[in-house]
């Protein structure tokens, strides 16, 4: 399995917008993409302008179908002005096991 972490900073003026287009999108996601596992969206309790994802794929495959995915195109296209920074890091996920 490939986790995913990404960290977004949001121009305050968008923070609103922003937390309802990735919420959007991470329950599309999770509802129809069969290779992702998880979706979580945090926010920084300090900063409500920094956002942290935590997602589970099953594959290098499930990650490309998300990335091609209507609902992520839609959300990447609207939400590209409003992030002031974006860091995105993949592992390799080895604990729980999944059967």
């Amino acid at each position: 399995m490939k986790a995913l972490i990404v960290e977004f900073v949001i121009l305050p003026a968008h923070v609103a917008a922003f937390r309802d287009a990735i919420v959007a999108n991470a329950l599309a996601s999770t509802r129809s993409e069969p290779g992702c596992r998880q979706f979580d969206v945090c926010i920084d309790p300090q900063r409500d302008n920094v956002f942290f994802l935590y997602e589970i794929y099953d594959d290098d495959a499930a990650i490309t179908a998300h990335l091609a995915s209507a609902h992520f195109l839609h959300m990447n296209a609207l939400t590209q002005d409003w992030i002031e920074k974006k860091t995105v890091s993949s592992y390799h996920r080895i604990a729980p096991l999944t059967p």
